[in-house]
């Protein structure tokens, strides 16, 4: 299985792959998309696109794992990052693979044991656990972790999740209903 990992920005967009070979995760490539900072947005969103667009077809990967929006302080940042990230999801739906969405806390908590981790402590846990010879970059680490945690749910992942629990009211009527017939 390979996985692709993506870490939206409007100035940076993080890319990290990695496959899953004899039971062992391994690193593939992972870098950082910089569009030109003096084009306007409309450009560097064209930039995005066709960029992610070329890495998903040399990956194929199997599933795409994006992070999901957080809440930003300054309403302009965020807009232009939903921007960013709109052009990224419109890239994948093109190219036609699963897409998997995922809290940056999620991902901090699943490859460093807590969500509240810092960029380096996610940049080291990504070099021990793909035993990389480098650092990566912050926007590439985190594309990387993104797809270490996809990874390390594996069939977990595919499970439907239990949106309703039965009250306990329910339950007891439903254990005395049983034991009366």
């Amino acid at each position: 299985m390979r996985i692709l990992g993506v870490d939206p920005g409007s100035a940076a967009t993080g890319f990290g792959s990695i496959e899953r070979v004899a039971g062992r995760l391994v690193h593939r490539r992972h870098g950082v998309l910089r569009p030109p900072a003096a084009a306007s947005l409309a450009t560097r969103l064209a930039f995005l696109h066709a960029e992610l667009l070329a890495i998903v077809r040399a990956e194929t990967p199997d599933a795409v794992v994006v992070e999901r929006v957080f809440l930003a302080s300054n309403p302009r940042s965020a807009l232009v990052l939903g921007q960013a990230r709109g052009a990224v999801l419109a890239c994948l739906g093109e190219a036609g693979v699963p897409v998997v969405e995922l809290s940056a806390r999620q991902v901090k908590k699943s490859v460093t044991g807590t969500g509240a981790a810092d960029k380096a402590q996610v940049q080291t846990m990504v070099v021990r656990l793909l035993s990389l010879p480098e650092i990566p970059a912050a926007d590439a680490a985190d594309a990387l972790a993104l797809a270490l945690t996809h990874a390390q749910a594996g069939p977990l992942a595919e499970l439907p999740l239990r949106t309703r629990r039965r009250s306990s009211r329910q339950a007891m009527t439903r254990l005395v209903l049983e034991r009366m017939s």
